[in-house]
């Protein structure tokens, strides 16, 4: 079954979209690639050692360039270790679709709808 994996963010109100499902990721550091950064934030907050992650798409904001990568895993996620958030959890299109938009932060539906489209990702 294909799907997208998404992490549960902590549930503190003086963060951006607390107790909300969330593409793991986050900020450049100075001198930093988008690539070199999702690489650097998924060994940071799971412990995943990504090697050759693709760029699916860019999205420019009005306060920000998001840059959203993919790379086909194989993760037991009762064996990965979570150094961010509440829990990991695989997600199929199905699961997205039915989600309502604000338990996902920072407007992720369409992203995660568009990869699960464009992938043909369609949790069969």
């Amino acid at each position: 079954m294909k799907q997208v994996l998404l992490l549960l963010r902590d549930n503190i109100k003086q963060i951006p979209f607390p107790n909300c499902w969330d593409i793991p990721g986050g900020g450049l550091e100075d001198g930093e690639s988008p690539q070199q950064t999702i690489i650097r934030e998924m060994r940071e907050e799971i412990e995943l050692v990504l090697h050759a992650p693709k760029l699916f798409n860019t999205y420019i904001k009005h306060d920000r360039i998001e840059y959203t990568f993919w790379q086909m895993a194989d993760l037991d996620l009762s064996r990965t270790p979570l150094h961010e958030g509440q829990m990991l959890k695989w997600f199929s299109k199905e699961e997205i679709e039915n989600l309502s938009e604000r338990k996902i932060a920072f407007d992720f539906k369409h992203v995660l709808l568009e990869f699960f489209l464009k992938k043909k990702v369609n949790g069969t």
